[in-house]
């Protein structure tokens, strides 16, 4: 069972509770994503809050704990390093606490030592996938944390054990439901596409109108309910459970190839699964069948890694124009403004910094901020546009200085074609600019090639008592 598509996101219990009359083996849910950005794993800060993530955590615990099936979480803390997997263990130990009940964990760290990697890297044991940045000894040395993506050996070495609770750092999102089906013998290509459909819950589903037909909002991370999966040795079922959600072949198809840069074929760490030959049927008006699914071993096993680093501190300017004179010349406008901010930091701060050691970038909201030279065609002027100045620089002081720097060419950049004094910009806050803090960017999207399926993770069987600390029982 998907319990949601993200923990912390809301699980409902009442959705979980109707689908364990089905028996299901385990109930999973991914708790991480790169989609977060870079912040998580640089600093090691989650992306939900703690009080929605104890609230999904014990709403599975509560609803599992009598059935004896193991609860799964993946890519804990959001980032999935050692710092979110022990933030994860320590929200499981309040939950014993308070209910008074034991659990047993298997705790599964996914940050990789610098030293190994730096080993690799001089065997040549890691490589770049597609549009990787290029990287080098330093690129590792001056990383936050550098995590290693596990797949399902890890996870089924933890369930061995016998576990109530498998917590993984970075992790496969498929890898979560595709592990403990091949474990007991499933075909892998049915396992690992099950898993890639499960692993966002009821975005695979739709909501249905009360006469049956597919409602307007389609596929929607705010349909509330769970996700069963069924594999067989023939097929893989998917069945939405939830107040008016269902599974169709076009919801289930179009997940299936959600977020990948090839349609059809998935690459995981032992091998690649292939949707090419993959069926789609409505089995009932809550269930999609799959078949026809296969996966291909590969000639070497492989660990993507992914690694974040401090690119510097950024303040920000926030405002707003309305003046259709000014919206009409926005571009050239835009272009004065960053010159004579330009132009006053040099000479005001040449002596600390040169022109490559800070960066100013305008974002045009309500004309094409998100997509920028990507946006397709032109679009009517609007009749106000909201800006937002945002300076990078080595140091917080500096960013901030600049941006203070900054507030006047913007309040008052003149206009040609408008003859006296002129007032361009409405800042909406006071002070004008706010102290964004660090900044990080992802440095690696690399494969790490070890000799043996485990020896990038380790391991802990741990105790978690009402009134102790976890107690360790082995580690590997």
């Amino acid at each position: 069972m998907a319990a949601a598509g993200a923990l912390g996101a809301g699980i409902d219990a009442r959705s979980l509770d109707e689908a364990m009359s089905a028996e299901p083996h385990f109930v999973a849910c991914d708790a991480g994503t790169t989609d977060a950005g870079p912040y998580s794993l640089g600093t090691g800060c989650p992306a939900f809050a703690r009080e929605a993530v104890r609230a999904d955590l014990e709403t599975m615990l509560c609803g599992t704990r009598d059935a004896g099936i193991p609860v799964i979480i993946g890519s804990a803390g959001t980032a999935g390093a050692d710092v979110h997997v022990d933030w994860t263990v320590g929200i499981v130990q309040d939950i014993v606490q308070a209910t008074g009940r034991s659990l047993r964990a298997a705790v599964i760290y996914a940050e990789q030592d610098k030293d190994r990697l730096l080993s690799l890297l001089a065997q040549g044991r890691i490589l770049p996938l597609d549009a990787a940045p290029a990287i080098d000894e330093r690129t590792i040395k001056r990383s936050e944390r550098i995590v290693g993506m596990m797949s399902v050996e890890q996870l089924q070495g933890a369930l061995e054990q016998g576990v109530d609770i498998v917590i993984a750092g970075r992790c496969s999102d498929a890898a979560l439901y595709a592990a403990l089906p091949i474990k007991m013998g499933f075909p892998k290509g049915l396992s690992w596409h099950a898993g890639k459909v499960m692993e966002c819950g009821t975005m695979a589903a739709v909501r249905r109108d009360r006469d049956g037909s597919v409602g307007n909002s389609g596929p929607t991370q705010y349909n509330r309910g769970v996700l069963l999966g069924t594999v067989t040795h023939y097929d893989a079922r998917i069945t939405a459970i939830g107040p008016g959600l269902a599974c169709t072949p076009a919801s289930v198809a179009g997940h299936s190839l959600y977020e990948n840069g090839d349609p059809f074929l998935f690459a995981e760490s032992a091998g690649v699964f292939d949707l090419t030959r993959s069926t789609y049927e409505s089995a009932d008006g809550q269930t999609v069948r799959i078949a026809g699914s296969a996966f291909h071993p590969g000639e070497r096993y492989t660990i993507k890694l992914e690694g974040a680093e401090l690119a510097g501190y950024a303040s920000v300017i926030v405002g707003g124009i309305r003046d259709p004179f000014i919206i009409r010349q926005l571009d050239d406008w835009v272009q004065r403004a960053l010159a004579s901010i330009r132009s006053k930091v040099s000479h005001l701060l040449s002596h600390v910094l040169s022109k490559e050691d800070y960066k100013l970038a305008v974002h045009v909201y309500g004309r094409d901020a998100v997509m920028g030279a990507a946006e397709p065609g032109s679009v009517l002027p609007p009749h106000e546009v909201g800006l937002v100045l945002e300076v990078l620089a080595p140091t917080q002081e500096l960013a901030t200085t600049i941006a203070q720097i900054s507030r006047q060419p913007l309040l008052h950049n003149p206009v040609p074609g408008w003859s006296g004094g002129v007032t361009t910009f409405a800042f909406l806050h006071n002070p004008a600019h706010l102290e964004r803090g660090p900044v990080y960017e992802f440095n690696l999207n690399h494969i790490a090639l070890p000799d043996t399926t485990d020896e990038l993770f380790r391991t802990e069987i741990i105790d978690l008592v009402p009134g102790a600390d976890r107690l360790p029982v082995t580690t590997t």
